[in-house]
């Protein structure tokens, strides 16, 4: 378990730094969250709501699903790399993220079928499908009830509880003060203008002192993927509902998994994924497991491996 014991030092102050800030810095990011997002995506009404998504490039087509904390436009982050590589990419946004519905039923198993659905609209009968952290869990139960459907299977940095521990497992105080950051955005903002260093390590579960070591471009990336947790009140029901799910010990028959799978992560994730990826490359029959020596939760230092191993993966015969 990861000790949070910095975050809570640094929320404490929060209400003083944002009353002192002034409202015109917080404006300005709203603005550019606002901008982010607008009209860059559609509305797909499916059987459980509100479905939003993107599409950006063109070529064979992959499904992104985005993360903790993420949406559409998060998916597209982790998959510019195959954009121009020559890939579509379907960049969906999950159960109570943004634009999209949040139903009764919130699990994994019900996204994998609503996702299905919006390849029916799309006119897509066979595609690739990704999916980081918390995203992971959607990805393999496509495969698992669609797999028709599904040619590959990607997991990069698989959110799982495979062992009946969660990883992230908070305390009572911790997460009274985590639900008070979640369900403000001017608090959230606070707490990521104030302390992005822990911001990083806490909720991305990357260490801070890797981005001294990477590339301007990598560096702007990770600045890329925190911006993009705002607005945070549009995501909080999907934040709580990945908390659950890949927190909960899991249902999902990996070991069922019936389509070629590539598992990526990193040594150092904080989550400690890559302990679960080496328990997924066991589970599941047909894999390629690649675990990077550094990089955290965001893969840091490796998205242009990462690109190479799933574009290689896919086209492979």
């Amino acid at each position: 378990m990861i000790s949070r014991r910095t975050l809570l030092t640094c929320l404490g102050g929060l209400a003083l730094g944002a009353g002192a800030w002034g409202t015109g810095a917080y404006r300005a990011t709203m603005a550019a969250a606002e901008a982010r997002i607008v009209k860059r995506s559609s509305i797909f009404q499916s059987s459980a709501g509100a479905l939003e998504y993107a599409v950006a490039g063109s070529g064979p087509p992959l499904m992104m699903i985005h993360g903790t904390g993420g949406g559409f436009d998060q998916g597209l982050l982790f998959a510019h790399g195959l954009i121009e590589a020559g890939f579509q990419v379907i960049a969906p946004s999950r159960f109570g993220y943004l634009r999209s519905a949040f139903p009764e039923d919130d699990s994994p198993a019900h996204q994998a079928d609503v996702l299905a659905e919006l390849l029916d609209y799309l006119e897509i009968d066979q595609i690739a499908v990704a999916g980081g952290s918390a995203g992971a869990l959607t990805s393999a139960e496509f495969a698992l009830r669609h797999p028709e459907r599904c040619s590959h299977l990607v997991l990069i940095v698989p959110a799982s509880n495979l062992t009946g521990r969660d990883p992230v497992e908070f305390t009572a105080l911790q997460s009274a003060v985590v639900e008070r950051v979640l369900n403000s955005d001017l608090w959230f903002w606070s707490f990521a203008t104030l302390a992005p260093q822990t911001l990083l390590r806490t909720l991305l579960a990357t260490d801070p002192s890797l981005l001294a070591g990477v590339s301007p471009e990598e560096r702007r990336r990770a600045d890329l993927i925190r911006e993009g947790l705002m607005p945070i009140t549009q995501k909080t029901q999907g934040l709580r509902a990945d908390g659950f799910w890949a927190g909960a010990p899991t249902t999902t028959a990996f070991e069922n998994i019936a389509v070629p799978t590539l598992i990526v992560s990193c040594e150092d994730d904080l989550f400690g994924t890559a302990e679960t990826a080496r328990l997924l490359d066991n589970r599941i029959p047909d894999t390629r497991l690649v675990v990077f020596p550094d990089g955290g939760h965001i893969w840091l230092g490796h998205d242009a491996e990462l690109t190479r191993e799933m574009s290689e993966f896919i086209t492979a015969v």
